[in-house]
C-alpha cells in the first residue's frame, strides 16, 4: 500500500515537472479574433484550446441578472479583503508571489500592441502619461515588447498580441504552496475572518 502511495506521488510530481509551452495570437479590433495552442510533454500532447467565437451571445436580462447577483455576493467578501490589503506584510507577501510567478514564466517572442484613446485629447493625454513609461518598463529585448499608442481623436481600443509562454506547472505549484504556508496569508486570513 505504501509503495503504491508513493509511486503515485512520485508520477503526479514527474508529470507536473514536464513543461506547458502555450502558443497564442489574440487581436482585439472591433471583433475579438484568437488562435491559442498548447503542447505539453515536450509536445508529446497537442490541443487546440481556440475559442468558438461564433456562439450566440447570452441574453442581456441573463447577463444583468447574472451581473446583479455577483455584485450582491461580493459586497461583504470586499470589505474583508480591504482589511488584509491593509497589511503591510500581505502587499508584499503578494507583490513578492506575483514577481516570482512572473519570473517562472518562460517568455519567448511576446509582443503587445495597444492602440486606446478617450476621445478626449486632454484624457487622452493624462492616460498616456501613465502607461506611456509602462511601455518601456515592461519590455524586455528578445522576450517581450510592448508597444502602446494613443488615439487623441478617437475613443477606441485596439489590441494584438501574440507570442510563445512556457510554464512547468510543479514551479507553480511550489509558489502557491510557498504563499499559503507563509504567515503573512495567515495573518491576512484571520483579519478577513475578524473583520466580518
Amino acid at each position: 500500500m505504501l509503495i503504491g502511495t508513493v509511486i503515485f506521488l512520485s508520477l503526479i510530481v514527474i508529470l507536473l515537472a514536464l513543461p506547458v509551452t502555450l502558443t497564442y495570437r489574440c487581436s482585439w479590433k472591433q471583433t475579438l479574433s484568437a488562435d491559442l495552442r498548447l503542447n505539453w510533454a515536450f509536445g508529446l500532447v497537442h490541443a487546440d484550446l481556440s475559442p468558438d467565437l461564433e456562439k450566440s451571445e447570452p441574453d442581456q436580462a441573463d447577463a444583468a441578472a447574472g451581473k446583479g447577483a455577483w455584485w450582491g455576493k461580493s459586497k461583504g467578501r470586499k470589505s474583508n479583503f480591504m482589511a488584509a490589503i491593509r497589511h503591510t506584510s500581505f502587499r508584499r507577501r503578494m507583490l513578492r508571489f506575483v514577481s516570482d510567478l512572473w519570473s517562472a514564466i518562460h517568455k519567448k517572442d511576446v509582443r503587445f500592441w495597444v492602440r486606446t484613446g478617450l476621445g478626449d485629447p486632454a484624457d487622452t493625454g493624462r492616460l498616456w502619461a501613465v502607461l506611456g513609461p509602462l511601455s518601456g518598463m515592461c519590455s524586455r529585448p528578445g522576450d517581450i515588447t510592448v508597444a502602446i499608442e494613443p488615439d487623441f481623436l478617437d475613443a477606441t481600443l485596439e489590441v494584438d498580441s501574440s507570442g510563445t509562454v512556457r510554464v512547468v506547472p510543479l514551479q507553480i505549484v511550489f509558489l502557491a504552496l510557498g504563499l499559503l504556508v507563509s504567515p503573512a496569508m495567515w495573518r491576512a486570513m484571520m483579519l478577513m475572518r475578524t473583520s466580518r
